[in-house]
């Protein structure tokens, strides 16, 4: 298995992977409603400003030549932290044919050794909070919790 680095002819399938994503995330929280007006476009757009920013890249997870996922990484940095560099796991996503058959353990076994390559120190990622799975899965990784996100709707 390895991480390819997408490029602009990878766009439909990080579009339709992250849709997939997004829609099992909406029954954690009203937040995570998708608009369905423009959804395929506004994605599309999205990835593509990632192609030109810097601390952001996205990967094809490729396993004998077929993509089974994606990983969204984005670098940042905390100047007045002792762990001031890290790499941020945004999205990660293993095609529902391909889960809990330990993929996506060694994507993130990948991501640790890019962070490393990077410079960073430390890595982050967040999940739904009604999310066992991923929390179990998180945890199971290594990553330990840290902060809690709070989100408020301005109607």
């Amino acid at each position: 298995m390895e991480l390819v680095e997408a490029t602009a002819d990878d766009l439909e399938a990080l579009v339709d992977r992250w849709y997939a994503l997004a829609n099992a995330m909406e029954p954690y929280s009203e937040l995570n409603e998708l608009d369905v007006d423009g959804t395929e476009e506004s994605i599309e757009d999205g990835f593509r400003d990632h192609l030109e920013d810097e601390e952001i890249t996205d990967y094809l997870v490729v396993l004998e030549g077929e993509t089974i996922g994606f990983v969204t990484l984005r670098e940042g940095r905390h100047p007045s932290r002792r762990y001031s560099r890290y790499l941020r796991l945004v999205n990660l996503a293993i095609d529902d044919a391909h889960r809990n058959q330990g993929y996506g353990t060694v994507v993130v076994e990948r991501v640790k050794e890019t962070a490393r390559e990077q410079g960073c120190d430390h890595l982050k990622v967040s999940c739904e909070w009604h999310n066992e799975d991923a929390r179990r899965f998180y945890r199971d990784a290594g990553f330990q919790p840290k902060q809690v996100d709070y989100a408020q709707p301005l109607e």
